[in-house]
């Protein structure tokens, strides 16, 4: 219920009560508007807060002296997220937050804005888009808030760290995000510590101990820093607890990381490509996770397979899906810091006329997950020896429902344009609209553009639309390469969803063509 109406209701009883204990019947009052929000404390959490996302130790707000529903706050804001609550300990209870999601606090000051309070979704939350010392005042008493710009954030005073041990953990490690069990790097010398071995696609931060994720962490300055090929995209780090900014793992393979706790520095030092080797995947049980599945995201309530009787790399199930997401793993691993059985890509599509793409892969990371389109009965087969996938979707659980063919380039109309353009960050104009980078008409229905592309996303559209809002080209499914060989696949979909981009791995000058008749991208790396 929300706090404004639990507060009526409550008023309302009192004054019914009053009513019936009169002889002479009066009139209902109705009180309209919100009532105070009564309490003598109020806290924020979030990645934004100095406290972070704990919930047993928000941050802490001050009553007014004049009016003690009235709270404010002065400190230091990180880029991030944060929402307030009346009392420590749940995320169940009812918080404040924005009247809508993603509601910007900003060196641009608020005055006298409303807000919401609710339990539950929609999680809506402000988004600190710049870093700084900020004052907070919150009126319960009407229901509004105000901020205001102090100050850039104080310089960080780099101090030498001093520790034996330090962890590294995260998707892209050997350890996976168990915290309890995070992996210890080399100590090299009295501030430096040294990790050579494999790093997995995905993200990593480091701590001085483990079993806490409400301690300091070493991390990017920046959320998302890349580590590649070409080494860290920044090589300085920061020591706090929030913001919850991690390095991001960008190409698998063996890399040597040092990290110097005296400079608050890192280097990446790429050494050779992570070759997979698919070698028949022993085990004797196998299971699947996710709200797609009948166990939903429970490891206890995880979904068995049943291994063939004739052949031990075969295990099928059939049962009923929702629309959502699945994996699979060969023992219900509470701690979810296991290898998975996973799509070549995300969110690789399962629905009537099967799987998206066969393959599959067996690692730690990235989290990618099948996407179930449709709720039905279906048969999974997972062939362990060969690494493949096949899905039927049964029509009365019998039945197997012929899967619709796949359209054909040929059939596709051709896209009837005069321009067509390019944006994102491997792009020279970057993700603005206003600086997208224009291909030319070399001859009917074919684009060309070459120059310089560094690493990173892209995806292609035929105007300049300012609101995102239009269709855009796009590989048939998200993450697909672009490097040195080429693009990893020649076809394209016009659509406005999902988001799905071309990834360059490796920077450097490039030919990009599109026929538009065909439906088709070439790249050439010069």
């Amino acid at each position: 219920m929300k706090t404004k109406y639990f507060f009526a209701a409550v008023a309302g009883l009192a004054l019914t009560a009053s009513l019936t204990g009169c002889e002479d019947e009066k009139d209902l009052i109705i009180i309209e508007g919100n009532l105070p929000i009564k309490t003598s404390t109020l806290y924020m959490c979030g990645d934004a807060t100095p406290t972070g996302w704990s919930i047993d130790t928000p941050t802490e707000f001050t009553a007014s002296d004049e009016d003690p529903l009235v709270f404010a706050w002065q400190g230091t804001l990180n880029s991030g997220e944060l929402k307030l609550c009346l009392t420590t300990g749940s995320f169940d209870a009812a918080f404040i937050r924005p009247e809508t999601a993603g509601l910007e606090i900003s060196s641009a000051d608020i005055t006298d804005a409303t807000f919401k309070m609710h339990a539950g979704d929609p999680d809506d939350k402000w988004k600190v888009t710049e870093p700084g010392v900020y004052t907070l005042t919150f009126n319960l008493r009407d229901w509004t808030y105000s901020t205001r710009f102090m100050s850039a954030p104080p310089a960080v005073e780099i101090e030498p760290i001093k520790t034996e041990v330090l962890y590294m953990v995260g998707d892209a490690t050997p350890a996976g995000w168990n915290i309890d069990a995070p992996y210890a790097l080399e100590k090299t010398g009295q501030y430096t510590f040294k990790y050579n071995g494999l790093l997995n696609l995905g993200e990593l931060k480091c701590c001085l101990t483990p079993g806490s994720w409400d301690v300091s962490f070493i991390r990017p300055a920046s959320d998302g820093c890349a580590i590649n090929k070409d080494g860290v995209e920044a090589p300085g780090f920061i020591y706090s607890a929030n913001p919850d900014n991690k390095w991001k793992v960008g190409v698998a393979g063996t890399y040597e990381l040092i990290f110097d706790l005296e400079n608050w520095t890192i280097s990446a030092t790429f050494l050779e490509e992570h070759v997979v080797e698919k070698n028949p995947i022993e085990t004797e049980t196998l299971f699947m996770i996710g709200d797609a599945t009948p166990g939903g995201w429970s490891m206890d309530d995880a979904t068995a397979f049943t291994a063939d009787a004739s052949n031990k790399y075969l295990f099928s199930w059939q049962g009923e899906l929702v629309p959502g997401s699945m994996k699979a793993c060969l023992v219900q691993d509470g701690t979810f810091s296991c290898p998975f059985i996973r799509p070549e890509f995300g969110g690789c599509k399962i629905d009537a006329s099967g799987v998206e793409s066969r393959d599959f892969v067996f690692t730690t990371a990235p989290d990618d997950q099948w996407s179930v389109q449709e709720a039905g009965e279906y048969k999974i087969v997972f062939d362990l020896e060969n690494w493949t996938i096949s899905v039927t979707k049964l029509d009365g659980g019998n039945t197997p429902v012929e899967p619709s063919q796949p359209t054909d380039p040929s059939e596709k109309a051709p896209l009837e344009t005069s321009t067509l353009y390019m944006i994102g960050d491997a792009t020279p104009g970057g993700w603005s609209m206003d600086d997208a980078t224009a291909f030319t008409s070399t001859e009917d229905y074919i684009f060309t553009w070459e120059g310089e592309l560094t690493t990173g996303d892209m995806k292609a559209c035929l105007v300049p639309d300012g609101t995102f809002s239009c269709p855009f080209l796009r590989p048939s499914h998200g993450g697909c390469k672009i490097g040195a060989t080429g693009v990893e696949h020649d076809d394209f979909v016009y659509t406005t969803d999902p988001d799905d981009k071309w990834t360059v791995e490796t920077a450097g000058r490039y030919r990009i063509t599109f026929n538009l008749k065909n439906w088709t991208i070439t790249a050439v790396k010069l």
